[in-house]
């Protein structure tokens, strides 16, 4: 393995240096970073020197180095105030997962399954649950759809550079929660 040192006698030689400033030089267009390049070539000296690989290995880890250091954890999210804009974040990449684990289970779920569709919706069936109840279990199931789609219309409108002035995203914030429990309650009543 080889290091790096100052600007004395190096292993190479001064020529292959300067190589690798001619090829450098070929693929700058700018002459300006051109001339500047000849002139770093023509001073430049590198050392190497041949270390063993346990010497450059690390033994504590990033936490132990701190601690011997005196250095404490920053408390990160224990000192900041939740924001709308930050749990709409948080909200919008749960949401995200969510649907994409969904997918996923229905997807392995249909490989994996002896049983149709029907079977499965002849057991729900079979329950007897109140309409309120089911309801309410089509709707949190429906949420995630209806939260995605309205916070990703809200981006998609953010992308065209509308609606970035903060007052403008406190608002589109609202509102899209707003169309997210609509679209959720059209989907449950279905």
């Amino acid at each position: 393995m080889f290091v790096y040192h100052g600007h004395t006698a190096h292993k190479f030689g001064r020529k292959n240096i300067k190589c690798a400033y001619a090829l450098s030089n070929m693929l700058v267009r700018s002459p300006a970073l051109r001339q500047g390049l000849k002139m770093a070539a023509a001073n430049r000296q590198v050392s190497m020197k041949v270390v063993s690989v346990a010497s450059t290995t690390k033994d504590e880890t990033y936490f132990e180095k701190n601690a011997r250091l005196g250095r404490e954890m920053s408390p990160h999210l224990t000192i900041y105030k939740p924001q709308l804009t930050s749990m709409l974040s948080i909200m919008h990449r749960g949401t995200g997962m969510a649907l994409g684990m969904g997918v996923w289970a229905l997807g392995i779920g249909a490989l994996v399954s002896s049983h149709d569709i029907s079977h499965y919706v002849t057991m729900v069936e079979g329950l007897q649950l109140s309409a309120a109840s089911l309801t309410a279990i089509k709707f949190i199931i429906a949420y995630p759809v209806g939260y995605h789609t309205a916070n990703g219309i809200r981006h998609l409108m953010w992308d065209t550079g509308r609606f970035l002035k903060i007052k403008e995203v406190y608002s589109t914030g609202y509102a899209m929660v707003a169309a997210s429990f609509v679209i959720s309650a059209i989907l449950a009543l279905l």
